[in-house]
């Protein structure tokens, strides 16, 4: 058994052992998950992709006069204004005005608030534009200007729902072409695509969530971060493995950190045909090597989580729950899967070799003793499941 406070103390003193969450499988095989759990003391895990539930709040200081900014727009995209008067928050998938109506790309957005967020972290200048009803001490009725992160008195990234733990694989099973979050989907199944660092990301290396919680100081496209709350969305209780894997969507993360420490190479805005925009987000977390049972569970290779397969033309917009199959993230990583006897080629939304550059560099952070681990100041819920909107009639 080890403690926070003890790998931290040798983080501190630079000789704390750190591996990826790549590297640790073999390692273990070659000495045994005994001496490895006595030696090592971190794991590190990461994962990049499309986190649509992700956005910022942005703090602009005080023009003269005053204004309370009731109307707001960054480079053309509507930022909501009800915070305060010179608060706002800027949603990733939140569009720019007038995109949607664009008939020369039709079912094309080019732009929204995750390129917003993609080109304040890269430090270009920005339009604001805001409006106000005007008070007594807030009299400014408009205001146009220019600024860069720089200017913001706070530029807080703040993610309600990051880093799923598990994920569909999308299929499309009708005749006709779907565009949707998971990207094109070709009709008769001619395609699949999967969105997840598989035996890289950090709640399948933490499936039972005895080291990430409340509180985790987390990676957050470079800068120093930490997990707020439960995700939205966060259902612990699932089908699960032997080894507590879950066999689909399960755990998430909301996640905030300062977005002037982050690096624009792990912000990265994204365009989703037919769907809307999102935005790519990096996001590494250590996991402290209490014992041979947490390390064993950072042990998880590919061929052992389970992925469901579904059918987004009947999933999507009418649940059915529906699993046509299960394939192993060893097989989606080959580019081609079988479903029900037809070979299907498959692509990932997620990029496992960025996610293999954050885990290294979150290692290498640690190593320096730059970046110490952090006990939860509380767990994750274990059992509890994501409710639906039931359409009611109005109560009498």
């Amino acid at each position: 058994m080890k403690t926070y406070a003890e790998i931290n103390a040798k983080i501190e003193l630079g000789d704390a052992v750190v591996m990826t969450a790549d590297e640790i499988m073999d390692y273990v095989d070659r000495k045994g998950i005994d001496a490895v759990a006595e030696e090592v003391d971190v794991v590190t895990t990461a994962t990049f992709g499309p986190m649509c539930s992700s956005g910022c709040v942005l703090n602009f200081g005080h023009s003269q006069p005053k204004i309370r900014m009731t109307e707001a727009w960054i480079a053309d995209v509507p930022a909501y204004t009800g915070l305060a008067a010179v608060d706002v928050y800027l949603g990733a998938t939140q569009l720019r005005h007038a995109d949607p109506a664009n008939m020369d790309y039709p079912g094309e957005f080019r732009y929204g608030g995750g390129h917003v967020i993609e080109d304040l972290i890269a430090g270009k200048t920005l339009q604001l534009f805001a409006l106000s009803y005007g008070t007594d001490e807030y009299p400014r009725r408009e205001i146009r200007t220019y600024f860069t992160i720089h200017d913001l008195n706070q530029a807080i990234m703040v993610n309600p729902r990051n880093c799923y733990q598990n994920y569909n694989v999308a299929i499309n099973d009708s005749d006709r072409m779907l565009h949707t979050y998971m990207g094109q989907l070709e009709p008769n199944r001619r395609n699949a695509n999967y969105c997840s660092a598989g035996q890289l990301s950090p709640l399948l290396n933490d499936p039972l969530y005895e080291t990430i919680g409340i509180g985790t100081r987390v990676w957050l496209a470079g800068a120093q971060g930490h997990v707020y709350a439960e995700g939205t969305q966060h259902a612990g209780g699932c089908e699960r493995t032997e080894g507590g894997v879950p066999m689909e969507g399960a755990g998430t993360l909301a996640l905030t950190g300062d977005m002037k420490e982050m690096r624009p190479e792990f912000v990265r805005g994204a365009s989703f045909k037919g769907y809307g925009v999102s935005l790519a987000v990096g996001v590494g977390i250590p996991i402290p090597i209490l014992n041979a049972d947490v390390l064993r569970r950072t042990c998880v290779r590919d061929s052992e989580i389970m992925a469901p397969v579904v059918d987004y033309s009947h999933d999507y917009p009418e649940k059915t729950g529906r699993v046509m199959t299960r394939v192993s993230y060893a097989q989606l990583r080959t580019g081609e899967i079988e479903v029900e006897g037809q070979p299907v080629r498959v692509g990932s939304l997620s990029s496992y070799h960025k996610a293999l550059e954050i885990a290294n560099l979150l290692a290498d952070e640690i190593r320096r003793g730059d970046f110490l681990v952090s006990e939860p100041l509380r767990k994750l819920p274990r059992d509890v499941a994501m409710l639906p909107l039931d359409i009611r009639p109005e109560p009498s």
